[in-house]
């Protein structure tokens, strides 16, 4: 504040660093990122102590989250005066707590009343986009900013049901996560059945072939956009960087001369100096060090020839897209660039509804990707054939005609009479051994009864010759048609094998 008017810091590095802060956040559309890029860059940002002996004195720290969310909530770096954001009530235990009162319940708001650091514009666009990213404001979370992960669509994705946000899923299964999309905002709300949910492979795929169809003529100047983006950034961090050194170059300095300007007899106060301006010389030395160690490995301006390069891998955006070494986070800040909205609807197929930036609306049919099951499903050509197999053969059998025919399973295995035991049941197949009944054969007990013998006569008969038997299964259980009437019975008492056993027959006599 100078002469009643509020002005920006006269510290030209603090100033440096609130815009690098903002211009992280348009680039990059989240707080997190902000933070992070300031600790890649090994940038400090200013604060200043409001309370105790050294109130009002400029320190230098690590950028935490909580304060890029000061600055960005703060309409003070926009220009605008307020009064009233903050409601304050004390509890019973006498504790204080502060809350953020909506906007329309502020006392005081002028806009445009002293220089900012962003216009109001800006400003509230911020607010929107803190407001769609922000998961304590549950419905009202539209989207989330670009991260790792298989999933293409995390965070532009909604539902075709209910319209709200659909959420990402990762299935692992043998090192890899397949991303699964579903909506399940009123199934933990209301304990309800989720409203929709979808394996995201196949619907990814569909969109990057999309864009890779029908954007190519964008990719040119994307690819200029970010080019020219992360070389602002660099110059902007080095700038940074560099005021940091002159700042710690100004306070060693300024040690020095106090040092300096001491009695050398008043030791108590010249060792403290002393001891000040050591440290000062430490400070400058490593920062110095630490913009050195930055400015070598920072990537500099970019050349011609250089720039040449990355307008010629530009314009070939499949390469781009399908790169290996493209990360996903990358992809899916490219998509964002280029698609507004993904919706999704699950029927017996699934729906895809793409919107891109200026308003293009593209439809996708995609088939509905196969359950567990339906992917072990023998085909239908199979069981056509198996049900003419057991007319005439058991299950065993059957199984391995179907092996010597090349006809596959399910699983992809080889038949085992087991499996012809599942796919009857799960086909509802009649059985060999109920065809056989089913066309009038009869059972050994039934036979032997309609005869009037017993049933392993019947059996001893079969095996004579005298009468026909069909094997009903793998138990080697027989069925009998019922004889005619030329049935010739065997002589009741009369030894078997008489004729063979001459010894037999002579004793016999």
């Amino acid at each position: 504040m100078s002469s009643g008017w509020s002005v920006l810091d006269p510290d030209a590095s603090v100033q440096q660093s609130i815009r690098h802060l903002l211009a992280t956040f348009a680039a990059t559309g989240s707080a997190y990122a902000c933070v992070k890029a300031f600790a890649d860059e090994a940038l400090k940002f200013p604060r200043r102590i409001r309370t105790g002996p050294n109130k009002g004195e400029l320190t230098w720290g690590i950028l935490q989250h909580h304060r890029v969310l000061q600055v960005l909530h703060n309409p003070r770096y926009a220009g605008a005066f307020c009064y009233g954001r903050h409601a304050h009530s004390r509890g019973p235990g006498g504790k204080t707590t502060t809350r953020v009162l909506p906007r329309d319940q502020w006392t005081v708001l002028i806009t445009d009343a002293h220089p900012g650091y962003l216009t109001w514009a800006e400003f509230e666009a911020n607010q929107a986009r803190l407001a769609e990213l922000a998961a304590a404001h549950g419905t009202d979370r539209k989207a989330s900013p670009p991260r790792e992960g298989a999933a293409l669509l995390q965070g532009v994705v909604s539902c075709g049901k209910c319209g709200r946000r659909m959420t990402v899923r990762y299935q692992h299964y043998k090192g890899t996560g397949k991303p699964i999309y579903l909506c399940q905002f009123e199934g933990i709300r209301n304990a309800v059945p989720i409203c929709q949910t979808m394996v995201g492979d196949q619907i990814d795929a569909a969109v990057g072939e999309l864009l890779l169809a029908t954007l190519t003529p964008l990719t040119l100047e994307v690819a200029l956009r970010v080019s020219d983006e992360l070389a602002d950034r660099a110059e902007e961090a080095d700038r940074l960087r560099a005021a940091c050194v002159e700042r710690a170059r100004y306070r060693a300095d300024l040690a020095r001369r106090r040092y300096l300007a001491v009695d050398p007899a008043n030791r108590l106060v010249a060792d403290t100096l002393e001891a000040d301006w050591n440290d000062a010389l430490r400070e400058l030395a490593e920062t110095t060090e630490e913009y050195d160690r930055a400015k070598n490995t920072a990537i500099g301006p970019l050349s011609p020839e250089t720039r040449a390069r990355i307008t010629a891998l530009a314009a070939d955006f499949p390469r781009l897209w399908n790169d290996p070494a493209t990360p996903m986070r990358e992809r899916k800040r490219i998509l964002r660039l280029l698609v507004t909205d993904v919706t999704l609807t699950k029927t017996d197929h699934i729906a895809v509804g793409v919107v891109l930036r200026g308003g293009q609306h593209h439809h996708l049919t995609l088939p509905r990707p196969q359950t567990a099951w339906e992917l072990r499903q023998t085909d239908p050509a199979v069981i056509t054939a198996l049900d003419e197999l057991l007319d005439e053969h058991t299950d065993a059998q059957s199984a391995a005609i179907l092996n010597e025919r090349g006809l596959p399973s399910g699983m992809g295995q080889p038949f085992t009479r087991g499996m012809i035991v599942h796919l009857r049941n799960a086909y509802h197949l009649r059985s060999h051994r109920q065809r056989l009944l089913d066309a009038g054969l009869l059972t050994v007990s039934e036979l032997a009864r309609h005869l009037g013998i017993h049933f392993q006569t019947v059996k001893h008969w079969r095996r004579d010759g005298i009468i026909t038997g069909v094997l009903a299964n793998d138990k080697g259980e027989y069925l009998y048609p019922l004889p005619g009437p030329g049935l010739v019975r065997p002589v009741i008492g009369r030894p078997r094998q008489s004729a063979l056993d001459p010894e037999h027959s002579a004793t016999t006599r």
